[in-house]
């Protein structure tokens, strides 16, 4: 057996399986989950996709189909979504503590540790306690690799009567297996790859396997060298317990309707540059430079426009005021009147960890603003988001994007919880 063993855990229809936790009368009916400004859908549970559901499929299709009408239509909630994946993950840390988490969705485990127990008879605890604890069904893929461990995730929830585990640790399975398994499935493996190795005449994650070293370096890069080695069960991938320093941050966001004014741009760019440096706090960085972009919208028949412009930031900061100050400035030299905008955003970039911010002789220094940020997220999170904010943020968003389907924050809110009532 190899001294790599790999889990990867990986929650079912995510973002349907969190309103489901909440209103279980969904359970076997089709529910989708849409994307910003209730565009398209984003999540499927099984039942909508067997009704024809793609993933992008737009909302007023979905709406108007005879077939596809009966779909419970939710709006996106990520404040939801991002708490049950954090009670998803304080589980799985219980049985697995050496964990990294992937996606909102999904982790990465090691489970060496549980040899003597049996890994799948542990992988399967873990399963079922995170979904009698928090409601979330999950299936878990074993593997010597991370990419096996992905490969075996997917069979796990694609094979009934595994019980929602399967493990790739057993050599002849694991090659019965690959020589089966198709390559637009694998873990890294794109369209424009999967066409270049489908011209080669590699069509399976076994012929893929089997493919010499040497001839995998002159077809891409590393990556795909690496990745046969990952199929061979040579592990080449670590377990990233503690996540990489971000290289940049956006926050983007459709309008609700057609924006023309600069003083709603400037709103609207205002808080999402609030919502930028919050982010930056709350994982411990620091700013150096900020770009403003606004454009219309393609799909309308208007006259199209897309600008942008970039900023430093000095000194490096995660300062609300100081971030929003400089996106100000920004999006009055990007800002093109009588245009119809119909999406804007910041993205933050040259990021560094907090404790390494560069010393500067030449800019201000704000010996308070520590403080004053953690006084004001702390309020924040205790009474929700904007409760305290600035005053360019504006009250009134009437460009605020489209929710009108969001549940309620229930396990973050306290007007939100569930009451529940004898009878």
């Amino acid at each position: 057996m190899s001294e790599h063993i790999f889990a990867l855990i990986d929650c079912n229809s995510f973002y349907c399986s969190c309103e489901r936790v909440f209103q279980p009368a969904l359970n076997n009916k089709p529910v989708v989950v849409l994307s910003n400004n209730d565009g398209c859908a984003i999540a499927r549970t099984p039942e909508a996709k067997a009704l024809g559901i793609k993933m992008g499929t737009p909302e007023f299709m979905i709406r108007k189909d005879k077939t596809m009408r009966q779909t419970h239509i939710f709006s996106s909630n990520y404040t939801l979504y991002g708490d049950m994946s954090q009670r998803v993950q304080d589980v799985v840390r219980e049985f697995a503590p050496e964990c990294e988490v992937y996606s909102i969705d999904e982790l990465f485990v090691k489970l060496e540790k549980y040899k003597l127990i049996g890994v799948v008879e542990h992988a399967r605890a873990m399963r079922e306690a995170v979904l009698k604890w928090t409601g979330i069904p999950t299936g878990v893929g074993i593997g010597p690799t991370k990419t096996l461990a992905k490969i075996a995730n997917h069979l796990a929830k694609n094979t009934p009567d595994c019980g929602g585990v399967f493990s790739l640790m057993e050599e002849g399975t694991r090659n019965l297996i690959l020589d089966e398994f198709p390559i637009e499935e694998m873990w890294g493996i794109g369209k424009a790859s999967t066409a270049k190795l489908n011209a080669m005449g590699i069509h399976t994650a076994g012929q893929l396997r089997d493919m010499p070293a040497r001839q995998a370096r002159q077809y891409g890069t590393v990556v795909a060298e690496r990745t046969i080695l990952e199929l061979r069960g040579i592990s080449c991938i670590p377990l990233e317990e503690i996540p990489p320093v971000r290289k940049g941050t956006a926050v983007t966001r459709s309008f609700g309707k057609p924006v023309t004014s600069l003083d709603e741009l400037k709103q609207a760019i205002s808080t999402h540059a609030a919502r930028g440096a919050e982010k930056m706090r709350h994982h411990g960085v620091i700013a150096g430079r900020i770009r403003v972009f606004m454009h219309t919208n393609k799909y309308r028949n208007t006259p199209q426009f897309y600008g942008v412009e970039c900023g430093s930031l000095r000194p490096y900061t995660n300062d609300t005021r100081q971030i929003i100050r400089e996106a100000m400035r920004l999006t009055e030299i990007v800002f093109r009147g009588g245009i119809e905008y119909g999406k804007c955003g910041i993205i933050l970039e040259d990021l560094l960890p907090a404790s390494e911010k560069p010393q500067d002789l030449f800019s201000d220094d704000m010996p308070h603003s520590p403080n004053l940020m953690k006084a004001l997220d702390s309020i924040n999170k205790r009474h929700g988001r904007n409760t305290l904010q600035m005053a360019g943020m504006g009250l009134n968003k009437k460009w605020k994007q489209r929710s009108e389907r969001r549940s309620p924050c229930y396990t973050t809110r306290i007007d939100d919880v569930p009451i529940v009532r004898a009878i």
